[in-house]
Protein backbone atom coordinates (compact mmCIF):
# COMPACT_ATOMS: atom_id res chain seq x y z
CA UNK A 1 0.00 0.00 0.00
CA UNK A 2 1.83 3.29 -1.38
CA UNK A 3 1.85 6.32 0.30
CA UNK A 4 -1.53 8.78 -0.98
CA UNK A 5 0.39 11.87 0.48
CA UNK A 6 3.63 13.12 1.56
CA UNK A 7 5.00 16.18 2.61
CA UNK A 8 8.54 17.27 1.94
CA UNK A 9 10.55 19.96 4.00
CA UNK A 10 7.16 21.55 4.40
CA UNK A 11 7.60 24.85 6.17
CA UNK A 12 5.34 28.01 7.21
CA UNK A 13 6.72 31.07 8.68
CA UNK A 14 5.12 34.28 9.84
CA UNK A 15 7.19 36.93 9.91
CA UNK A 16 10.38 36.07 11.13
CA UNK A 17 8.94 32.97 13.05
CA UNK A 18 8.79 29.46 12.25
CA UNK A 19 4.83 27.84 12.53
CA UNK A 20 5.85 24.93 11.47
CA UNK A 21 9.78 23.70 10.11
CA UNK A 22 10.82 20.76 7.95
CA UNK A 23 8.02 18.59 8.17
CA UNK A 24 8.19 15.16 6.41
CA UNK A 25 5.02 12.83 6.73
CA UNK A 26 3.57 10.23 4.72
CA UNK A 27 0.17 9.09 4.99
CA UNK A 28 -0.74 5.23 3.50
CA UNK A 29 -3.69 4.66 1.29
CA UNK A 30 -6.71 3.61 2.95
CA UNK A 31 -5.33 4.50 6.49
CA UNK A 32 -6.34 6.61 9.37
CA UNK A 33 -3.33 8.63 9.99
CA UNK A 34 -3.04 10.44 14.18
CA UNK A 35 -1.41 14.23 14.31
CA UNK A 36 -0.90 14.81 17.83
CA UNK A 37 0.68 17.83 19.27
CA UNK A 38 -0.12 20.54 22.27
CA UNK A 39 -2.01 23.55 21.00
CA UNK A 40 0.29 25.59 19.17
CA UNK A 41 2.71 22.98 17.98
CA UNK A 42 2.00 23.31 13.95
CA UNK A 43 -0.74 20.59 13.53
CA UNK A 44 -3.48 22.87 12.05
CA UNK A 45 -0.72 24.77 10.14
CA UNK A 46 0.30 21.96 8.54
CA UNK A 47 -3.34 20.43 7.90
CA UNK A 48 -4.40 23.84 6.87
CA UNK A 49 -1.46 23.56 3.57
CA UNK A 50 -2.69 20.58 2.63
CA UNK A 51 -5.96 21.21 2.44
CA UNK A 52 -4.81 24.42 -0.05
CA UNK A 53 -6.29 26.90 2.75
CA UNK A 54 -2.62 28.16 3.27
CA UNK A 55 0.43 28.38 1.13
CA UNK A 56 3.49 26.77 2.37
CA UNK A 57 7.04 29.41 2.73
CA UNK A 58 9.04 26.37 1.80
CA UNK A 59 9.02 22.74 0.41
CA UNK A 60 6.24 21.19 -0.84
CA UNK A 61 3.43 18.08 -0.31
CA UNK A 62 2.15 15.65 -2.67
CA UNK A 63 -1.08 13.73 -3.18
CA UNK A 64 -2.32 11.14 -5.47
CA UNK A 65 1.55 11.29 -6.40
CA UNK A 66 0.50 15.22 -7.72
CA UNK A 67 2.62 18.47 -6.19
CA UNK A 68 -0.13 20.47 -4.63
CA UNK A 69 -0.23 23.50 -7.00
CA UNK A 70 -0.12 21.28 -9.52
CA UNK A 71 -3.57 19.23 -7.87
CA UNK A 72 -5.98 21.52 -10.04
CA UNK A 73 -9.33 19.34 -10.24
CA UNK A 74 -8.16 16.60 -8.07
CA UNK A 75 -8.48 19.09 -5.37
CA UNK A 76 -11.90 17.79 -5.17
CA UNK A 77 -10.82 14.50 -4.05
CA UNK A 78 -9.63 16.16 -0.84
CA UNK A 79 -12.54 16.32 1.80
CA UNK A 80 -11.65 19.20 4.85
CA UNK A 81 -12.87 19.88 8.31
CA UNK A 82 -10.52 22.41 9.57
CA UNK A 83 -11.61 23.93 13.05
CA UNK A 84 -15.50 24.25 13.26
CA UNK A 85 -17.67 23.29 10.54
CA UNK A 86 -19.01 26.22 8.37
CA UNK A 87 -22.85 25.57 8.74
CA UNK A 88 -25.50 27.83 8.07
CA UNK A 89 -27.50 27.41 11.59
CA UNK A 90 -30.55 28.59 10.01
CA UNK A 91 -30.63 25.60 8.11
CA UNK A 92 -31.26 21.68 8.57
CA UNK A 93 -28.57 19.16 8.16
CA UNK A 94 -30.13 18.22 4.33
CA UNK A 95 -30.34 21.84 3.25
CA UNK A 96 -26.36 22.71 4.20
CA UNK A 97 -25.80 19.55 2.34
CA UNK A 98 -27.77 20.62 -0.77
CA UNK A 99 -26.09 24.21 -0.73
CA UNK A 100 -22.79 22.06 -0.28
CA UNK A 101 -23.91 19.65 -3.33
CA UNK A 102 -25.02 22.99 -5.27
CA UNK A 103 -21.60 24.32 -5.15
CA UNK A 104 -19.48 21.14 -5.68
CA UNK A 105 -22.33 20.36 -8.92
CA UNK A 106 -23.47 17.18 -7.23
CA UNK A 107 -26.89 16.34 -8.47
CA UNK A 108 -27.43 13.13 -7.77
CA UNK A 109 -31.27 11.88 -6.59
CA UNK A 110 -30.85 10.37 -2.97
CA UNK A 111 -26.81 11.75 -2.59
CA UNK A 112 -27.94 13.81 0.63
CA UNK A 113 -29.91 11.13 2.07
CA UNK A 114 -26.71 8.46 1.98
CA UNK A 115 -24.61 11.28 3.14
CA UNK A 116 -26.92 11.68 6.53
CA UNK A 117 -27.18 8.02 6.41
CA UNK A 118 -23.68 7.78 6.62
CA UNK A 119 -22.77 9.94 9.47
CA UNK A 120 -26.14 9.03 11.50
CA UNK A 121 -28.20 11.93 11.31
CA UNK A 122 -30.92 10.24 8.61
CA UNK A 123 -33.49 10.17 11.57
CA UNK A 124 -32.86 13.55 12.26
CA UNK A 125 -36.32 15.68 11.94
CA UNK A 126 -35.92 17.59 8.20
CA UNK A 127 -36.90 20.67 10.14
CA UNK A 128 -34.50 20.76 13.26
CA UNK A 129 -32.13 23.63 12.11
CA UNK A 130 -28.41 23.13 12.71
CA UNK A 131 -28.18 25.81 15.12
CA UNK A 132 -30.26 23.22 17.38
CA UNK A 133 -27.99 20.49 16.98
CA UNK A 134 -25.81 19.02 19.31
CA UNK A 135 -21.85 19.43 19.17
CA UNK A 136 -21.57 15.83 18.40
CA UNK A 137 -24.24 16.18 15.14
CA UNK A 138 -22.59 18.94 14.29
CA UNK A 139 -19.46 17.60 13.86
CA UNK A 140 -21.10 14.35 11.98
CA UNK A 141 -22.98 17.12 9.75
CA UNK A 142 -19.43 18.85 9.04
CA UNK A 143 -18.25 15.58 8.20
CA UNK A 144 -20.77 14.99 6.20
CA UNK A 145 -19.70 18.46 4.36
CA UNK A 146 -16.16 17.35 3.80
CA UNK A 147 -17.52 14.39 1.94
CA UNK A 148 -19.49 15.72 -0.62
CA UNK A 149 -17.95 15.25 -3.88
CA UNK A 150 -17.17 11.26 -2.62
CA UNK A 151 -13.31 12.45 -1.73
CA UNK A 152 -10.41 10.09 -1.94
CA UNK A 153 -9.22 11.29 1.34
CA UNK A 154 -10.67 13.48 3.95
CA UNK A 155 -8.80 16.18 6.33
CA UNK A 156 -10.22 16.42 10.05
CA UNK A 157 -9.05 19.15 12.66
CA UNK A 158 -10.16 18.22 16.20
CA UNK A 159 -13.52 16.39 15.23
CA UNK A 160 -13.68 14.80 18.33
CA UNK A 161 -12.28 18.15 20.42
CA UNK A 162 -15.13 18.72 23.01
CA UNK A 163 -17.88 16.19 22.74
CA UNK A 164 -19.24 14.01 25.54
CA UNK A 165 -18.31 10.37 25.47
CA UNK A 166 -21.70 9.56 23.47
CA UNK A 167 -20.40 11.81 20.44
CA UNK A 168 -17.11 10.50 20.83
CA UNK A 169 -18.18 7.22 20.57
CA UNK A 170 -20.82 8.27 17.28
CA UNK A 171 -18.17 10.07 15.70
CA UNK A 172 -15.31 7.11 15.91
CA UNK A 173 -17.91 4.66 14.08
CA UNK A 174 -18.42 7.38 11.84
CA UNK A 175 -14.71 7.00 10.71
CA UNK A 176 -14.31 3.84 11.23
CA UNK A 177 -16.88 3.23 8.91
CA UNK A 178 -15.28 5.72 6.49
CA UNK A 179 -11.65 4.22 6.43
CA UNK A 180 -13.19 0.17 6.28
CA UNK A 181 -16.30 0.39 3.94
CA UNK A 182 -15.94 3.94 1.71
CA UNK A 183 -11.90 2.94 1.38
CA UNK A 184 -11.55 6.65 2.41
CA UNK A 185 -7.72 7.65 3.63
CA UNK A 186 -8.22 10.12 7.06
CA UNK A 187 -5.96 12.33 8.49
CA UNK A 188 -7.04 13.74 11.84
CA UNK A 189 -5.60 15.72 14.73
CA UNK A 190 -6.84 15.44 18.58
CA UNK A 191 -6.38 15.84 21.88
CA UNK A 192 -7.55 12.94 23.36
CA UNK A 193 -4.97 10.62 22.30
CA UNK A 194 -6.66 7.30 24.13
CA UNK A 195 -9.45 7.82 21.78
CA UNK A 196 -7.04 8.18 19.24
CA UNK A 197 -5.16 5.36 19.65
CA UNK A 198 -8.40 3.46 19.34
CA UNK A 199 -9.23 5.07 15.74
CA UNK A 200 -5.34 5.57 14.26
CA UNK A 201 -3.48 3.13 12.02
CA UNK A 202 0.14 5.66 11.69
CA UNK A 203 0.65 8.73 13.95
CA UNK A 204 3.30 11.87 13.85
CA UNK A 205 4.09 13.72 16.45
CA UNK A 206 4.15 17.16 16.18
CA UNK A 207 6.16 19.45 19.15
CA UNK A 208 7.11 22.92 18.58
CA UNK A 209 6.69 23.05 14.91
CA UNK A 210 8.63 19.98 14.31
CA UNK A 211 7.44 16.30 13.39
CA UNK A 212 9.91 14.82 16.25
CA UNK A 213 8.63 11.59 15.65
CA UNK A 214 6.35 8.89 13.26
CA UNK A 215 5.51 5.65 13.25
CA UNK A 216 2.74 2.85 12.63
CA UNK A 217 0.19 1.21 15.59
CA UNK A 218 2.64 -1.96 15.29
CA UNK A 219 5.46 0.09 15.84
CA UNK A 220 4.05 1.85 18.68
CA UNK A 221 2.69 -1.53 20.48
CA UNK A 222 6.56 -3.00 19.70
CA UNK A 223 8.17 -0.23 21.66
CA UNK A 224 6.25 0.53 24.41
CA UNK A 225 3.07 -2.04 24.15
CA UNK A 226 2.55 -4.36 26.49
CA UNK A 227 5.45 -6.10 28.24
CA UNK A 228 7.23 -7.31 32.01
CA UNK A 229 9.05 -6.06 33.71
CA UNK A 230 11.80 -6.84 36.30
CA UNK A 231 14.30 -5.69 38.74
CA UNK A 232 16.81 -7.73 40.09
CA UNK A 233 20.19 -7.71 41.84
CA UNK A 234 21.45 -9.85 39.06
CA UNK A 235 20.24 -9.45 35.68
CA UNK A 236 22.33 -11.80 34.58
CA UNK A 237 21.80 -14.70 36.90
CA UNK A 238 17.90 -14.04 36.21
CA UNK A 239 18.15 -13.53 31.73
CA UNK A 240 20.41 -17.44 32.27
CA UNK A 241 17.26 -18.53 34.67
CA UNK A 242 14.06 -17.24 32.31
CA UNK A 243 16.04 -18.63 29.08
CA UNK A 244 15.98 -21.99 31.47
CA UNK A 245 12.11 -22.27 31.88
CA UNK A 246 11.96 -21.45 27.72
CA UNK A 247 11.41 -17.45 28.07
CA UNK A 248 13.97 -16.08 25.65
CA UNK A 249 12.43 -12.89 24.35
CA UNK A 250 13.90 -10.58 27.01
CA UNK A 251 16.48 -7.39 27.38
CA UNK A 252 17.65 -5.58 29.82
CA UNK A 253 16.45 -2.11 29.51
CA UNK A 254 17.96 1.43 29.61
CA UNK A 255 17.07 1.86 33.47
CA UNK A 256 18.93 -1.48 34.43
CA UNK A 257 15.31 -3.36 33.90
CA UNK A 258 14.80 -7.01 32.46
CA UNK A 259 12.34 -6.29 30.14
CA UNK A 260 10.10 -9.91 28.47
CA UNK A 261 7.92 -9.30 25.89
CA UNK A 262 6.43 -13.30 25.68
CA UNK A 263 4.29 -14.75 28.08
CA UNK A 264 3.25 -12.38 29.78
CA UNK A 265 0.28 -14.21 31.55
CA UNK A 266 3.29 -16.27 33.76
CA UNK A 267 4.58 -14.04 35.62
CA UNK A 268 4.52 -16.50 38.23
CA UNK A 269 6.56 -18.90 36.46
CA UNK A 270 9.22 -15.80 35.96
CA UNK A 271 9.49 -15.12 39.51
CA UNK A 272 9.34 -18.71 40.93
CA UNK A 273 12.62 -19.49 38.55
CA UNK A 274 14.62 -16.28 39.26
CA UNK A 275 13.54 -16.98 43.39
CA UNK A 276 14.51 -20.65 43.26
CA UNK A 277 17.44 -19.95 42.26
CA UNK A 278 18.54 -17.32 45.35
CA UNK A 279 18.72 -14.17 42.85
CA UNK A 280 17.13 -11.29 44.88
CA UNK A 281 13.27 -10.30 43.00
CA UNK A 282 12.98 -6.60 44.07
CA UNK A 283 9.59 -6.12 41.39
CA UNK A 284 7.74 -8.03 38.56
CA UNK A 285 4.94 -6.64 36.77
CA UNK A 286 3.22 -6.04 33.32
CA UNK A 287 3.82 -2.35 31.92
CA UNK A 288 1.31 -1.00 29.99
CA UNK A 289 2.24 2.22 27.67
CA UNK A 290 -0.54 3.59 26.63
CA UNK A 291 -0.31 6.62 23.48
CA UNK A 292 -0.06 9.73 26.01
CA UNK A 293 2.45 7.69 27.97
CA UNK A 294 4.55 7.66 24.77
CA UNK A 295 3.80 11.12 23.78
CA UNK A 296 4.89 12.69 26.88
CA UNK A 297 8.00 10.23 26.92
CA UNK A 298 9.04 11.76 23.49
CA UNK A 299 7.96 15.52 23.93
CA UNK A 300 9.79 15.32 27.23
CA UNK A 301 7.29 17.55 29.43
CA UNK A 302 3.28 16.87 29.94
CA UNK A 303 0.52 16.76 28.17
CA UNK A 304 -1.58 20.00 28.09
CA UNK A 305 -4.20 19.71 25.66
Amino acid sequence: MGFIMETKDLTKMYGNKYAVKDINIHVREGEIYGLIGRNGAGKTTIMRMLSGLSTPTFGSYSIFGKIGNALGPQRKNVGVLIENPGLYTNLSAYENLKIKCIGMGVYNDGYIEELLKVVGLENVDRKKSAGSFSLGMRQRLGIALALVGDPRMIILDEPINGLDPQGIVEVRKTLEFLRDEKKITIMISSHILDELSKLADSYGIIHEGRLIDEFTTDELKSRCGQFVLISTDDNEGAISELNRIGITDCSIDYDGTIRVNEKLDDTASMAWAIVNAGIPLKEIYINNTSLEDYYLSVTGGNHNG
